[in-house]
């Protein structure tokens, strides 16, 4: 299982609701990661996905507490058991967790590799994903060179867990 997610440089993902940056780049390659592939989120992070509907092109999946709950073509669960018990059907490379912070929080034991977008700026945030650099469990394999978008720069980051914990 994977996961992906943009981090400012405290490991921050959000505020209010709200993603912290939008960089075209990022967006690139979290759909050509995801394409063809399982996405599960929560259902404010699905609900808060452009287009306000479900990703075209994946089986998408929402976790959410609400038993009425609808959205779109998704498949809907209700807790980390019937997920994990769901997710057996898909190849475990083939799925991405793509928040927020309950759910990166909850399925991160889960997962084996995780791509991370890390800005250097530090934005206001009021949820943060877990710093994978103070996790022994975990180690950066990849790091891309410096990118830019405007004033911003960025990298493109692959960790892998070395570890279960």
């Amino acid at each position: 299982m994977n996961l992906i997610v943009c981090v400012d440089s405290h490991w921050g993902i959000g505020n209010k609701g709200d993603l912290l940056v939008s960089i075209p780049a990022d967006k690139r390659m979290f759909k050509e990661l995801t394409t063809g592939k399982v996405v599960l989120g929560g259902r404010r992070t699905m609900e808060g996905l452009p287009g306000g509907t479900t990703l075209a092109g994946r089986t998408n999946i929402v976790l959410t507490g609400n038993q009425n709950y609808s959205y779109g073509d998704a498949i809907i669960v209700h807790n980390m058991e019937e997920a994990l018990k769901t997710l057996e059907q898909y190849e475990q490379e083939d799925i991405f967790i793509i928040g927020g912070e309950k759910v990166y929080r909850e399925f991160l034991p889960y997962c084996q590799k995780a791509y991370v977008t890390k800005v250097d700026y530090r934005y206001e945030a009021d949820t943060f994903f877990p710093n994978l650099d103070e996790d022994e469990n975990w180690q950066m394999t990849h790091d891309s060179d410096e990118q830019t978008y405007y004033n911003l720069e960025y990298y493109f980051t692959i960790y892998q867990r070395i570890k279960n914990d």
